[in-house]
């Protein structure tokens, strides 16, 4: 059969590609180092297009892989069965913001930063920020159900969908709740595609809650002489009352690799190993200062004196540029995997001394940061002396099945809010029976019974 004509009939050539610079464009994400080239891409412009190819796909049983921006770090939108690669890149439109309602209607390609934008200009907030705000896709956050340091204030994606459309498997659109703050009809399809990875339909269109934009925000960063002396004063912070919009854990490495990279002066001092950066926000600037000060005498009680105060935007900005690209620039730095844990906050310094101790045993060096205030912490393995041996085979498997083991003896999980896609599937066993398994493959043959949607994410 060729795809590639066929496709063409379809939906016109400036829909087609499988040029070999599309190919290995669309063939990785920001996944570790991985290319698999999918058969065709194809990047449809309308619902209608969409639903064709769908038809088409069921028709003469065609792998789909739906991909967003090509941000995620699970390799949820790798094309591992080759097949078409659906790049959603065109549906880039913000279609309505009801201002009188608090919700906006996007398509499912438009920027987070680009909304994010948008409704700040009519003095409403989208929450959600992944550290990829400035390219991920809207989509692609409801795939994953993203999260980032306003999480710890705010939630996370699920909690500001009210509904999407939705292009099942055989073509059919559907909308999958109403536009409604409360809806109580029946199962939650809607919150079945938080997390879904591509693996049940192709989200169109996606209609979120806002809420009113907070008029000040205010920055400390906090040198810490220890990580885990960073993770135990967290839970005293949460306890304190005062709630932060930001509660961010970085190590040292990950604070250097960023600064020389960016060429940006690192805040951080000499002796400390860690650092954290803690924003609060609201309307009153008397109560921000007032939480400031609560927030200071708790971190001077676990031993932390050295906590600096943002005094211009530029220098918050800074310091967000920090944070947020530790991720990136421990990736240009050396070959790794990122691991992205989540424990009760309360068992994050247990957790993080724990992650070290098993590097120890297993010879692997890691770079930690994430979101202190919700026990998110991201573990970046670096290969370094590794061998490719002990890097790709059972050695380095085992030390990661030894911390998502930690995770889940602590009350955690394997994934906050990376999703699990190719990379992490083999590990789920260690979180979930085989009833939860059976169950989620359950719901995916209803909506896929076919299996072409995006086959080998999230379990085989």
């Amino acid at each position: 059969m060729d795809i590639e004509a066929q496709l063409i009939d379809l939906l016109g050539p400036d829909t087609v590609s499988v040029t070999n610079e599309d190919m290995v464009k669309y063939g990785q994400d920001m996944t570790e180092d991985f290319v698999f080239q999918p058969d065709v891409v194809v990047t449809p412009a309308s619902v209608e297009q969409v639903s064709a190819l769908m038809k088409w796909c069921t028709q003469n049983h065609v792998i789909v892989t739906p991909r967003g921006a090509g941000t995620g770090l699970s390799g949820a939108s790798l094309p591992i069965a080759k097949g078409v690669l659906l790049s959603m890149e065109k549906f880039n439109q913000i279609l309505d913001i009801d201002e009188a309602n608090m919700q906006a209607t996007v398509e499912s390609g438009v920027i987070n930063d680009v909304l994010r934008h948008a409704v700040e200009r009519v003095d409403l907030f989208y929450p959600p920020d992944p550290a990829s705000k400035g390219s991920c896709f809207i989509g692609g956050n409801v795939a994953h159900n993203s999260g980032g340091p306003k999480a710890v204030k705010y939630g996370v994606t699920k909690d500001y969908i009210l509904n999407l459309e939705v292009v099942l498997p055989n073509g059919e659109v559907i909308w999958t709740g109403s536009n409604t703050l409360k809806n109580s009809t029946g199962y939650s399809l809607t919150q079945l595609f938080l997390g879904s990875e591509g693996t049940l339909g192709i989200i169109t269109k996606v209609v979120v809650r806002l809420i009113a934009k907070p008029k000040h925000n205010l920055l400390l960063w906090a040198n810490v002489d220890l990580a885990t002396t960073a993770c135990k004063a967290v839970s005293d912070i949460m306890k304190s009352g005062i709630v932060p919009s930001g509660l961010e854990l970085m190590e040292r490495k990950g604070i250097d690799l960023a600064c020389d990279q960016l060429n940006l002066s690192s805040p951080l001092e000499k002796n400390s190993q860690a650092a954290l950066l803690i924003e609060v926000d609201g309307n009153e600037m008397d109560r921000l200062y007032a939480g400031c000060e609560q927030i200071g005498v708790v971190l001077e009680n676990h031993g932390v004196s050295d906590v600096l105060f943002a005094d211009s935007t530029e220098q918050k900005e800074a310091w967000w540029k920090i944070r947020r690209s530790i991720g990136e620039v421990v990736k240009n730095h050396s070959t790794y995997k990122e691991q992205d844990t989540v424990v009760k906050r309360s068992h994050l310094a247990e957790l993080m001394a724990g992650v070290k101790e098993i590097g120890k045993r297993y010879n692997f060096e890691s770079v930690c940061y994430g979101h202190a205030g919700d026990g998110n912490l991201h573990v970046n393995i670096l290969k370094n002396d590794l061998t490719d041996e002990e890097w790709n085979g059972a050695h380095l498997e085992n030390g990661i099945r030894e911390i998502f083991r930690l995770c889940k003896a602590l009350g955690g999980t394997i994934s906050g809010e990376h999703g699990i896609g190719y990379v992490q599937k083999k590990f789920m066993n260690e979180v979930l029976t085989d009833t939860h398994l059976s169950l989620m493959r359950g719901i995916k043959k209803a909506f896929d019974p076919l299996g072409i949607m995006n086959p080998g994410k999230i379990f085989d």
